[in-house]
This record gives C-alpha cells, structure tokens and sequence, in this order.
C-alpha cells in the first residue's frame, strides 16, 4: 500500500514533533517545515527535531525537513512543487495569548499571513485534506461550560483568539470554493514531555525546583482542561484518515456550527475534565517531591476563568476520546523534565 506524504508545519514544535514521530512510527511519508523562531528556546526544538531525526534513521522512514516559515512564499510553493503532499498539518502559528498583547503584529504575519499562504498551495495542488490548528481561546468570553463546537465563537478575548477564529473562516471559504476537505481542531491546554516553556507546567516545574515563586493568576480560581500530548496527537492521526465531508443535512436557517454544506469540519480536542488549577500544583508538587512557593496574583488581559471541553463529537467522528488522567501525565512530564534539564 502507498503511503500518504503529509506536510507537518510547526514540526519542530511541541505537537508537532510528537505528531511527526507518531506518523513516522506507521511508515508515512513525512515532509517537515519550522522556522525554529526565538519565540522560545530555538535549543529545544532543535532537540526535538534531533529525537525524529534518531527515530527515521533507525527506522529508515521518509522523513525530510525545511528550515522556512508559512511567510516565505517562494520557499513554500517549493515545497508543494517537489512533494506535492496529500495531507497537509498545520501546526505552525505565533502561539500564546499574553505575548499576543506585547507583539501584535507576529501574529497577524504568522497566523493570518502565513495561513493564507498555505491555503493558496493546498488550492494550487489540490491537497486531500487539511488539518489545522485552532484553539479553545476562540471561545473567549463564553460563560457557558462545557465549551461546544456548536456555541458562537464571536466574542474573543485577545488578538491570539481572533487569529484562531479567522482561520477557522478562512479555511471555510477555501474548503467551499475550492473543495478542500478541511478540519479544525480547537486544542484544550496540553501538556506532557517535550512541552512549551512557556506554558504553565514547564514555568512552574522550574519555579519548583528552583524554589522560586510560582505566579498564580486570578488567586488561583482557574480551571483549565488539561489533554496529554498523545491524546492530542492521536486525535490528530485519526484525523488525517478521515478527511472532512459535507453535511447533507445542513440547515442554512438553523445552521450548526461545528459542520457545513462545505466539507469541513470543527473539533474540540481535550479531556473534559477541567482541574482547578492549585490542584494542577499539587499534582506537579507530589510528582517533584518538593513543595511550591505560590504568589497569588490577580487575572491578567486576555484571560479567562475556565476552558472545559465538549468532546462527544470528535469521539463519534473518530471513535476516540482523551482519557490520560492528569496524575499519569504530570508523572511521564516530570520524568521527561527531570532527563532533559538534568545538566
């Protein structure tokens, strides 16, 4: 049986190097593209990208990566020239709702800019499916919980979120036009080995262990619904076997959300089960053995309270459902972090 070539952007990011291992483990055809930017620590993705590169020379798996980004035109269309990919991964994007307020304008090349780059090439050689990346901050001033596909997503919260959002609609009107099958995936807080240092686990295990504070926003009434990398990336790999097609039934007077008379489709990706987030400390305090120095600080711009995944579609979709407890999952990261930051 022919392997798919599939185009995994953002391969050397956190996702998306668990990913492109996951594909290489079933002997798919890998093309890998990251800028490897100073967002964060370039080191670390080059650690990644040095951990694929160990598992395709053993393995003797099809694997080939490009240092270039979504923006640069000329290198992308090159690479849609030579490998002309069937699925197409979309993981590459300027991450984090924070930095989002102090750096517009990287957003707005990266995610909106870059994306639309993409969808061009998808266009120009007819790519069977696209995936990509969306976010649970797209919901954000949504009260209601638990977060649903179906709910109206028109009132974010930061510039990431909208970003997020607009994608969503771009890759509606290129699926429409032009028929790319296309799913959105809305990603819930995950974490695990190989993670962003600049999201919580890795900012407060390093707090921990070097008996630091840790910076508890909103006096610690958050909740977030923590998904372990394999779960996502499992979802992810089940989507690349089944592309999005249209709803037959869609209703233009009624319409739902989450499909279309396009073929396309919009997931949640996470655990439903959202966890305060001092019991998230006192998980990651148990598997360091140490204890952590709380700060206690109000909301901070573009946040919001609690994120809580309805998943029951993606599970009816794909026959799947994240269910790695978060106990099992603080324990695999700790050891990971430990390993890696031993020196």
């Amino acid at each position: 049986m022919q392997m798919k070539k599939i185009l995994v952007t953002g391969a050397a990011g956190f996702i998306g190097s668990a990913l492109v291992v996951r594909l290489l483990k079933n002997g798919e055809n890998v093309i890998g593209l990251d800028d490897l930017n100073s967002y964060y620590d370039p080191s670390l993705k080059e650690s990644r990208l040095k951990e694929i590169q160990l598992f395709s020379d053993a393995s003797e798996c099809q694997w080939e990566f490009y240092k270039s980004s979504l923006e640069n035109k000329l290198s992308l269309k090159d690479i849609f020239s030579k490998h002309s990919p069937d699925v197409v991964i979309n993981l590459a994007a300027q991450a984090g709702v924070r930095y989002s307020i102090e750096n517009p304008y990287s957003y707005v090349q990266s995610n909106l800019v870059g994306f639309s780059n993409l969808l061009e090439q998808c266009r120009n050689y007819s790519v069977k499916n696209l995936i990509f990346a969306s976010s649970s901050s797209v919901y954000g001033g949504n009260k209601k919980l638990p977060f649903s596909e179906v709910d109206s997503v028109d009132h974010p919260v930061s510039l990431y979120a909208s970003t997020k959002k607009a994608n969503e609609l771009m890759a509606h009107s290129y699926s429409h036009l032009y028929g790319i099958p296309c799913t959105g995936l809305r990603f819930f807080t995950v974490y695990g080995p190989w993670g962003r240092p600049d999201m919580a686990p890795m900012i407060f295990a390093k707090s921990i262990l070097n008996k630091e504070p840790i910076k508890v926003f909103n006096y610690g009434k958050m909740k977030r619904d923590f998904t372990y990398i394999d779960d996502v990336v499992e979802g992810i790999y089940r989507c690349c076997q089944k592309p999005a097609f249209t709803n037959d039934e869609f209703d233009v007077q009624n319409p739902d959300q989450s499909t279309s008379f396009a073929p396309y489709r919009i997931f949640n990706i996470g655990n439903s089960q959202p966890i305060e987030l001092l019991r998230f400390i006192e998980i990651l305090e148990e598997a360091f053995g140490l204890k952590a120095i709380k700060e206690f600080l109000p909301m901070q711009p573009g946040d919001v309270e609690a994120t809580f995944a309805k998943t029951d579609l993606l599970e009816n979709w794909i026959k799947f459902k994240p269910s790695t407890s978060l106990e099992i999952g603080i324990d695999k990261f700790a050891k990971w972090y430990l390993n890696y930051y031993k020196n």
